[in-house]
């Protein structure tokens, strides 16, 4: 990566905003506060509306014709996936709008769901490298997992209600006729066998719906979290719902740390990425790629 875009600007900035209407409960129409915003600025807009015929060489495209200092994600975890896919490995940077159901990204960053406030960031905050994962070339910025979550995000996805509710929803449904996985784990040179209710690979610390999973996890190291639950444990999601910092217990949830991993499962399991359902998988392998991409924090 070059150091064009990684400084903090005072001359006019080239920002690429990459808009999901369908993201959230979508009370805000994000392309006009947008325009609204840098109506009186020296600062040059481009806003992508995403369709559902979008693909992402044509994004790909549009944004080296346009050749911004940052790209603008305005929409869920999802969303911002789809732009981390655009630059990966390039020297633009990435910023967040919070639109989505699922905002897990904005979190770790500790970014409010304020339209004025994000904006302002976009100009103002500074970009830091990150780390990222490679997983079944698939990339993922925040949490991946199979399992229960995952079964959760598939139950979510055809629901019509959104945020909270279709979350309690989604689970309950998910919930029915649960059953744990026979998971063995490659990892750091061993073969671990579990039976878990789900497995996570955890580039971030923070679910969307607020519930910590990754207590020592962050995104500006160069290692990622392997988080096996062996079973679900009212004590144990206490501690993730409300994040105390108190480590979890070991004979419930296992945190492991390393680079890279590969999983194999006996059954085919529910698999997601970054609030994304991707299908069933009986075999995964994830890779830390360091340096990934500059985060405006």
């Amino acid at each position: 990566m070059s150091k064009r875009n990684i400084m903090h600007h005072d001359s006019p900035l080239v920002l690429y905003f990459i808009v999901n209407p369908r993201a959230g409960q979508q009370q805000i129409d994000y392309a006009l506060a947008i325009t609204n915003f840098f109506e009186q600025t020296p600062h040059r807009i481009h806003i992508h509306i995403l369709t559902s015929h979008c693909s992402i060489d044509t994004i790909k495209a549009d944004i080296a014709k346009h050749r911004p200092n940052r790209v603008i994600a305005v929409g869920g975890d999802g969303t911002v996936k789809l732009a981390a896919e655009c630059i990966i490995g390039s020297d633009i940077a990435l910023a967040i709008i919070p639109a989505g159901s699922a905002n897990g990204m904005a979190r770790e960053i500790n970014l409010k769901n304020n339209v004025k406030s994000a904006l302002s960031l976009v100009i103002n905050g500074k970009p830091k490298a990150i780390h990222a994962l490679r997983i079944n070339h698939e990339i993922s910025l925040h949490l991946a997992d199979i399992g229960m979550n995952a079964k959760i995000v598939k139950k979510f996805q055809s629901l019509q209600e959104r945020g909270m509710i279709g979350y309690a929803k989604a689970t309950w449904r998910a919930l029915k006729r649960h059953k744990k996985m026979h998971v063995a784990l490659h990892i750091n040179g061993k073969t671990i066998l579990k039976k878990a209710e789900m497995v996570i690979l955890a580039n971030g610390t923070t679910y969307g719906t607020g519930v910590k999973i990754n207590n020592i996890g962050s995104l500006f190291d160069n290692q990622f979290e392997v988080i096996i639950v062996k079973w679900f444990s009212f004590i144990e999601l206490i501690k993730m719902c409300f994040n105390f910092h108190i480590r979890f217990n070991p004979f419930k949830t296992e945190i492991i740390q390393t680079n890279q991993v590969t999983i194999d499962t006996k059954e085919n399991t529910f698999f997601q990425i970054d609030g994304e359902y991707l299908g069933k998988v009986r075999h995964i392998e994830a890779k830390l790629i360091p340096h990934a991409l500059y985060l405006i924090t």
